[in-house]
């Protein structure tokens, strides 16, 4: 679920608004998107993947976490963790090794 929108990370580039299925965010004139709809988010990472910026957490429980202030997440470095994982991003390589990740590789 998502969980944080990083105000100190965020450019508002909108395309956490763009890329949700499920249109949980609300586009803000001049500001950063705002979670207007948690409870409809289907923990898809869409958002999280496309954040150019590392400014967002998705949380892969349903119920939330306990790790919801942004100074906890940056320490623990899971702002924009997952999209880390799979490689997505200028000089990463993904870290995940399931097979359905190294199909069509050589």
């Amino acid at each position: 679920m998502i969980e944080i929108v990083s105000e100190s990370k965020c450019i508002q580039c909108n395309l956490c608004v763009s890329v949700c299925p499920t249109n949980v965010f609300d586009k803000v004139e001049g500001d950063i998107p705002v979670i207007a709809r948690q409870s409809d988010c289907q923990t898809c990472f869409m958002c999280e993947l496309y954040c150019p910026v590392d400014a967002l957490y998705v949380s892969p429980n349903s119920e939330g976490s306990d790790l919801v202030e942004e100074e906890l997440l940056e320490e623990n470095g899971l702002l924009g963790s997952y999209r880390e994982k799979i490689g997505w991003g200028p000089g990463r390589t993904p870290i995940t090794r399931h097979p359905l990740m190294l199909e069509g590789r050589n």
